[in-house]
């Protein structure tokens, strides 16, 4: 959470969400599709199925 803030200082609310993409992934030896960030997914956290 945190605020937006414009050139005359209003603050507005605004999120700051994780980049998420939908990815079929190997967990635990099966075929599963997941939401992967893709912070995790750049890294090699996670195991692309081609």
């Amino acid at each position: 959470m945190g605020h937006t803030i414009s050139h005359a200082h209003k603050l507005t609310k605004r999120r700051w969400l994780p980049n998420l993409v939908s990815m079929r992934a190997k967990l635990a030896g099966t075929t599963r599709r997941v939401r992967v960030c893709t912070r995790c997914l750049k890294a090699g956290k996670v195991t692309k199925v081609i």
